[in-house]
This record gives structure tokens, C-alpha cells and sequence, in this order.
């Protein structure tokens, strides 16, 4: 089916752009790309999903316009595995559009992540599909007084970098099977600044640990981090009240911080001093 042909069925049926995604499956803004020629060459099973309700005779039965109380089934599934022994690990199976076909970890893209359940917040590294929970408390305390103090700094000595508190799409390697949402990152090159998020590595990331996030902060995006350019990378354990930096720029062994004193950032030649024992307080003030 061309795109002529769908504009048409489309205003045929009288669908909105939002009907049509809620019928299909299809996420809105995918819809839009194609419906807007952005997207030139949509996947097979993003098309399929659209012309399985465009098409004469295969749309939903829906007669009136679709209102808060109806409940419009959509092609987009997946399947949740109660023997799931890592936690932070979704399911091996998942349906996609309706493509035909179950995906195993490995072989998530970039579209399977915008397709996901918006109540449930994932990451996609190297085609895995990774599911977050809400942040605690003394996490987002941490966090946000971190923000604060870097956001300070960079204003008043007039830098040209931007710190950023999650959630913010970072696809770190440009590629189609990764998408990360760093706790915290500082971003010096605009250029990679795009209207949904960030295209390539941050300067600077902080992780803060959760029991769900540990393996995988201190292991896998550790060696994601180094290779996709990252400059600088934090580690921050609230549980053991310890700071692991990494200063890629220099290839330095990891320096482990106890959270008294001072930790010094090389992204900004060690001018910008975080005091941990504020950190520390926080963790104190505020227990899990």
C-alpha cells in the first residue's frame, strides 16, 4: 500500500492520527513520520499494522468517534515471565505489531522501545530490553542536589555545557539497538542535541545504584560508557555511601571516594568540587 493509499482509507474512515495509532499499535509519532513522507521506508510490520486497519473489511468495529470510555484493543503485546530471575531484565518474548513473529533479547530496536508501554519505563542496550523502576526517594534527592550543583557552576563561570537530569533518551552508539537514560548527564557538544533527546555519548554521567540497576550500572554500561566516548562516569552507591569515578579522558584506574570531603570532576579540571558529605546527610536524613 502506498502512502496515497493510506492518506486516503485514512480520511475515508475518518480516522484521526490518534485513532489510527490506538487501533494499530503503531506509536503516534512513527504515524506521523510516515503519514508526513519523514519516514520514507517504514519497517514491514509498522506497515502491516497500518493497512491491517486500513484495509476494506479488516478495521476495528468502531462506528463512533472514540471516547475516554472505550476500550480499542491494539496489535502491540508482550508476555511477562514469572520465572524472570533478573530483576531489571524484561521478559525473553515479545509481540510487535502483530509483526508474525516473537523477538528474543538481543533483537530489540530503537522503534520496539518507542512502541513499549508508556507505563513502563526501559532501557534498549545492544537489543535487550531492560525495565526501570521509579527511582526512590534519596535517589532523586541525591540527584537533583547533584543537578543543582553542577547547573550553579556552569552558569556562573559561563560554560557552554548542559547538565541533564533523567528521564532523557540518550542513544548512545547512533545505532538502531540502544537507548539509555542516565540519572544525570552533562552534554558539551550542542551538535548532538536533537528534539527527542541526545544522539551520541554524554560528556559526563552519573549513575546513582538501586538494587534492580547495580550489575548492570557497574558492569555493562560501564564498558558502554568507555566505548561510545563518554569522557567522565560516575558511580554512586547510596547503600555502602561510596563514589566510584572513572576519568576516561586520562585512562585512569577508578578512584573510590567514602562520602566525606570532596570529589573533584576532570571534566571541568577539577574546578567544580561536589561535597560528599552533603551527599552523605542526605542518605542519613532520608533512609530507604
Amino acid at each position: 500500500m502506498t502512502l496515497e493509499e493510506m492518506k486516503r482509507l485514512k480520511q475515508e474512515k475518518g480516522y484521526t492520527m490518534a485513532q489510527l495509532s490506538q487501533y494499530s499499535g503503531v506509536p503516534l509519532g512513527t504515524l506521523q513520520k510516515i503519514f508526513t513522507g519523514e519516514t520514507a521506508h517504514p519497517r514491514y510490520a509498522t506497515r502491516q499494522a497500518i493497512e491491517k486497519v486500513l484495509n476494506p473489511g479488516q478495521a476495528p468495529e468502531c462506528t463512533s468517534p472514540l471516547t475516554e470510555n472505550v476500550h480499542i484493543p491494539v496489535t502491540y503485546r508482550y508476555e511477562r515471565d514469572s520465572q524472570e530471575t533478573e530483576r531489571d531484565c524484561i521478559r525473553e518474548k515479545a509481540f510487535v505489531y502483530n509483526a508474525g513473529y516473537e523477538k528474543q533479547q538481543g533483537e530489540y530496536t530503537v522503534e520496539d522501545y518507542y512502541a513499549w508501554p508508556k507505563d513502563q519505563r526501559v532501557e534498549l542496550i545492544d537489543g535487550r530490553i531492560y525495565v526501570l523502576e521509579a527511582p526512590g526517594f534519596v535517589h532523586q534527592r541525591i540527584a537533583g542536589k547533584i543537578f543543582s550543583r553542577l547547573d550553579a557552576f556552569i552558569e556562573k563561570n559561563s560554560g557552554d555545557c548542559i547538565p541533564l537530569l533523567s528521564p532523557i533518551d540518550v542513544r548512545l552508539d547512533c545505532d538502531d539497538r540502544t537507548m539509555v537514560q542516565p540519572d544525570l548527564i552533562i552534554l558539551c557538544d550542542k551538535s548532538k542535541i536533537k528534539r527527542w533527546g541526545v544522539m551520541g555519548a554524554p560528556d559526563f554521567i552519573l549513575e546513582i545504584l538501586s538494587q534492580t540497576t547495580r550489575r548492570k550500572d557497574c558492569t555493562k554500561k560501564l564498558q558502554k560508557y568507555s566505548d561510545a566516548g563518554v569522557r567522565e562516569y560516575w558511580i554512586l552507591d547510596p547503600e555502602k555511601k561510596l563514589l566510584l569515578t572513572y576519568d576516561f579522558m586520562h585512562d585512569n584506574m577508578p578512584c573510590v571516594h567514602p562520602l566525606t570531603g570532596a570529589a573533584e570532576l576532570a571534566l571541568f579540571d577539577g574546578r567544580l568540587k561536589i561535597d560528599l558529605d552533603e551527599i552523605a546527610g542526605l542518605i542519613q536524613d532520608w533512609p530507604e
